[in-house]
């Protein structure tokens, strides 16, 4: 169970974060919406522990997360694994020493600076590339790797730390609709099959409702959803994402559907106003 208790998180006088209280049960799958701005960053980085919360504690199981600090505090990041918008890998690298950077934070410093893997771990970065269907580049600079397909990598490299959670930020911002979707069915997989905890930060309604079980609004950092995909309605579309906010909410790019076949799948509740989207 990964709880958040009053949660807060401030940059001088300006409040990312507000009063945000949170129980994750492990194995769910979680999407966080929201507008830009909404504090979703801020809050899967308070996670991690990137940033540390102004006020209130997190914890994972018996774990005081905010309390962390050294060895205990690299620990715990190697339990929960963040992915990033920008994948964040080394372009110069090979794909496969990418992935398999994923274990620094479990290795002993000297094995760390001199990259010292072993066979074992080379067979599971195979393994977890082979699972995103990217081995086939095992051996080709990062750099040269299409989004799509470094995004991928860095799954693969989350999933080397042997993660209890994966936080993704805004996992698929920067795809087209077949690698966003190819990600995001990825991600999935991986909570379904492996019972690994996973939080995402998604921009569009649409997605979120499509693949999380959860889904948790965010407007001005503070929680103002929190509920199943079916839970949603227009009255709380408009709280999360604001009237002029909820085109975009529904504008994901479209791959095999129309923005017709979009708003027929929508919840009962929000038909009308994603049809309303939809005409305008």
């Amino acid at each position: 169970m990964l709880e958040l208790a009053h949660v807060s998180r401030r940059f001088g006088d300006k409040t990312a974060v507000s009063d945000i209280n949170l129980k994750i049960p492990a194995g769910q799958m979680v999407g966080v919406i929201g507008k830009s701005g909404a504090g979703k960053s801020t809050l899967l980085r308070m996670i991690n522990r990137l940033i540390d919360p102004s006020e209130g504690t997190i914890a994972f199981g018996e774990r005081d997360v905010t309390g962390l600090k050294g060895p205990m505090l690299r620990a715990w990041r190697a339990e929960c694994a963040m992915i990033f918008q920008q994948f964040n890998l080394v372009p110069r690298l090979d794909v496969l020493t990418n992935v398999m950077l994923g274990r620094l934070n479990s290795r002993s410093t000297l094995h760390s600076l001199l990259s010292i893997f072993t066979h074992e771990e080379r067979v599971e970065a195979i393994a977890a590339l082979d699972r995103l269907d990217i081995a086939h580049a095992a051996l080709q600079r990062a750099g040269t790797l299409s989004g799509g397909q470094q995004q991928r990598v860095a799954i693969a490299r989350a999933l080397m730390q042997r993660p209890k959670v994966i936080l993704a930020d805004e996992p698929i911002a920067s795809l087209d609709p077949r690698n966003a979707q190819i990600v995001m069915d990825s991600l999935k997989a991986i909570n379904e099959q492996q019972g690994i905890t996973v939080i995402t930060n998604l921009h569009t309604l649409d997605t979120a409702r499509h693949y999380c079980e959860r889904i948790i609004g965010m407007a001005a950092g503070k929680v103002v959803f929190d509920g199943g995909p079916n839970d949603l309605t227009e009255q709380a579309a408009r709280e999360i994402y604001g009237a002029d906010g909820l085109k975009e909410a529904f504008s994901e790019a479209i791959t095999s559907t129309s923005l017709g076949g979009r708003a027929a799948q929508a919840p009962a509740s929000l038909r009308p106003v994603a049809s309303e989207l939809v005409a305008s």
